[in-house]
């Protein structure tokens, strides 16, 4: 069993148009940009962070916004719903406060003794808010949304498969464990985790497969402390069959994926360096961020992407 795993560090998707993705996360959701830099493999396309005033794993948000990119299709073999930790008695506040924002698909719901709060982003993106009592995050002060109502991070994510036996498995060797089940859906949890440390399974044998588009989870990730363990976590992956990257340099942490049995990308990603490296944490996300090797097409790359108002 993988303990160096404490739960998500962030969970990255896929949207069309930068502005109304960054206005939604930063002004609907109260979340702080916390990097503006770009896509490593796509230098033309924004890479666009979100979280609580630092960064702090577990709380990260990040969008590819593709111009152009087809709508996501809902299905089988994907993340299909981010859920966000929120204090307790704070979905009244939120129902209103959505709705007054012009967001879509409100719904109240409960499960697993968690009162939720179901709706969609820009992109029909599935979002969830769930009460939770005693997390100690702190929610992001500097946003529109009052800390005392504020998102204190993720809860987890749940993932809909047609057969969800492999990826239970492989899920109770990286650290989580089956505490609870309701109809078609098994929650895995980390024991004294990082807080954002709940996936739900969603098994749906029937199903069509996702489709990858706007509104789509790109991939998830899981955190480790340091390269180290995360070195242990890639050799024990290895060992038991899977197939995972090198070690990749993301600039803000170290990253390896590997595609899981029902099809869902995960990631492993260290908690270091976090996203002070390069800009003091008072201005964290205030200025385009461009990995060393694409720094030599700044000037194409600013004049190709869009600016974004804050």
């Amino acid at each position: 069993m993988l303990k160096q795993i404490k739960g998500l560090h962030h969970v990255t998707s896929m949207a069309a148009d930068a502005q109304e993705n960054n206005d939604f996360f930063t002004r609907t959701l109260g979340l702080r940009r916390v990097k503006k830099t770009v896509n490593f493999d796509a230098p033309d396309v924004y890479h666009l962070y979100y979280g609580d005033e630092v960064g702090t794993p577990g709380s990260v948000m990040t969008y590819f916004p593709f111009p152009h990119i087809v709508k996501g299709r809902r299905g089988a073999g994907e993340v299909a719903e981010t859920v966000f930790s929120v204090p307790q008695g704070s979905l009244g506040f939120w129902k209103e406060w959505l709705g007054n924002h012009g967001v879509s698909g409100i719904e109240e719901r409960e499960a697993f003794g968690e009162k939720r709060l179901r709706f969609f982003g820009p992109d029909r993106d599935g979002f969830l808010l769930a009460e939770v009592a005693d997390d100690k995050r702190a929610a992001w002060n500097g946003g529109p949304v009052p800390a005392s109502e504020g998102v204190h991070g993720f809860r987890g994510v749940t993932m809909r498969l047609r057969d969800g036996g492999a990826t239970a498995e492989l899920l109770k060797f990286m650290n989580y464990e089956e505490v609870d089940r309701q109809g078609s859906v098994s929650r895995y949890a980390v024991r004294d985790g990082n807080g954002a440390d709940v996936i739900d399974l969603e098994v749906l044998p029937g199903a069509a497969p996702a489709r990858q588009g706007a509104g789509s989870v790109h991939h998830v990730a899981f955190a480790v402390e340091n390269r180290a363990a995360q070195l242990e976590v890639r050799k024990a992956l290895m060992d038991t069959g899977y197939h995972v990257t090198p070690v990749i340099d993301r600039d803000y942490f170290w990253a390896i994926y590997f595609r899981t049995p029902g099809g869902v990308l995960f990631e492993v990603a260290t908690n270091e360096p976090g996203f002070d490296r390069d800009e003091d944490t008072a201005h964290l996300g205030e200025h385009l961020r461009i990995p060393a090797q694409h720094e030599h097409l700044r000037t194409q790359i600013e004049r190709i992407l869009t600016p974004i108002q804050d």
